[in-house]
């Protein structure tokens, strides 16, 4: 499936979503030799394209700012984004593993995204609530844009965004809510009352009430560091079983056919005849 507009023609790599507003697709140019990967919204729905369009009118941006490439194909509105890595923040956050300070770097990373995204707050708004927030291994974190449009809503301000934003973050810090985590009190008192109206407010009392840089301690360190390698230790552990398997089938088969496991001698009897002669007596 190919998808073509006057600069780029973009090849299908996945189709993520098909839904009833718009599909989600991840592409590769073939205009370029680097063949990167981009991520394609094809909106099917006249009314849906209307009210994309007016969103970024009424918030006074051009579209054009805020995706690479828009055009139309075989009826449908395409638009197109830069692809991330799919690292969901939910999946790869593990706040227990993480110092209080870690934790609080990765609010303030989340809070910039927001700040720094250039995108109507309808749109910013639909991106936190369906989690398209991806936390890079160096802890940086980016806007997905795999999102699903029939959800949009055109009403949708900077108070919503704060206050989606906010509860992210709370929940994020809460496994730190033993410790003197002040940002994570302060932002229940704030989210119970519904206070914030700003997405820089938030920055700011993140910023204030953050906890100094601590180290922890060798033992603190080397389970954390487990916990964020243990995937690709539990990997390698497979191969290593695996290989071990094949090393046991094959000593097995050589006993069956050769009455004996030739590489077990060079363990065991690499000494009991050297030359022609033997010496075992």
């Amino acid at each position: 499936m190919f998808y073509q507009s006057q600069k780029m023609k973009l090849r299908c790599v996945r189709i993520v979503k098909k839904g009833r507003t718009n599909d989600i697709v991840i592409c590769e140019d073939l205009h370029t030799s680097a063949r990167n990967l981009y991520t394609l919204l094809v909106i099917r729905e006249h009314e849906m394209v209307k009210t994309y369009l007016e969103v970024f009118e009424q918030a006074g941006l051009a579209a054009q700012d805020s995706y690479i490439d828009c055009f139309s194909d075989q009826g449908a509105f395409c638009m197109v984004f830069a692809y991330q890595q799919e690292r969901p923040l939910k999946e790869f956050y593990m706040g227990e593993s993480y110092t209080l300070t870690e934790c609080e770097n990765v609010c303030f990373g989340i809070i910039m995204a927001c700040i720094t995204s250039n995108l109507p707050y309808p749109l910013l708004y639909l991106i936190l609530e369906q989690g398209q927030l991806h936390l890079s291994k160096d802890h940086t974190v980016c806007l997905g844009y795999q999102i699903d449009l029939e959800e949009l809503d055109p009403g949708k301000t900077e108070r919503d965004c704060a206050v989606q934003c906010a509860s992210i973050l709370r929940d994020l810090l809460k496994p730190k809510a033993s410790q003197k985590a002040f940002s994570y009190r302060l932002l229940e008192k704030k989210i119970a009352r519904k206070s914030y109206g700003q997405l820089m407010e938030l920055y700011k009392d993140i910023r204030i009430t953050a906890a100094p840089g601590q180290k922890m301690g060798f033992r603190k360190r080397a389970a954390g560091w487990f916990r964020r390698n243990q995937d690709g230790l539990f990997r390698v552990l497979l191969y290593l079983c695996a290989v071990l398997a094949a090393l046991v089938l094959l000593s097995l088969l050589s006993q069956l056919f050769l009455g004996d496991i030739p590489w077990l001698r060079l363990l065991f009897n690499g000494f009991k005849i050297i030359g022609t002669e033997t010496l075992v007596r």
